[in-house]
């Protein structure tokens, strides 16, 4: 009876890990998920053509395609797409425009994982 308490001890602290580890992976996305939506909120704010946007997808899940999809490719196509967006052009420029007030364009939420 007690190697059997032990045993199932031990198949509760691997489920823990397990758990653990997917709370970890999760806390990454949300992270990342974030920068692109903040970086999206920007390129928004600056005006960006959709036409520059679905080019920026299309690049994204051209350079992330894979033959077997699954959640490490998903990360990774979230983290290019958080690097392509954050090398857009309209981000590093001035706001000099007419009409337009200077804005902080620097993007203190930018991760690498």
């Amino acid at each position: 009876e007690l190697q059997q308490k032990g045993e199932e001890a031990e198949l509760l602290r691997m489920e823990l890990q397990m758990l653990e580890t997917e709370r970890v992976r999760l806390s990454l996305v949300e992270e990342k998920l974030l920068d692109v939506l903040q970086l999206l909120q920007q390129l928004r704010d600056l005006n960006i053509s959709k036409r520059a946007l679905g080019k920026i997808l299309l690049s994204t899940l051209e350079s992330c395609c894979a033959p077997h999809p699954g959640k490490a490719q998903l990360f990774e196509v979230l983290d290019t797409l958080q690097q392509e967006l954050a090398a857009c052009e309209l981000l590093h420029q001035e706001p000099v425009e007419r009409g337009q007030s200077p804005q902080s364009l620097s993007n203190p939420l930018v991760i690498s994982c």
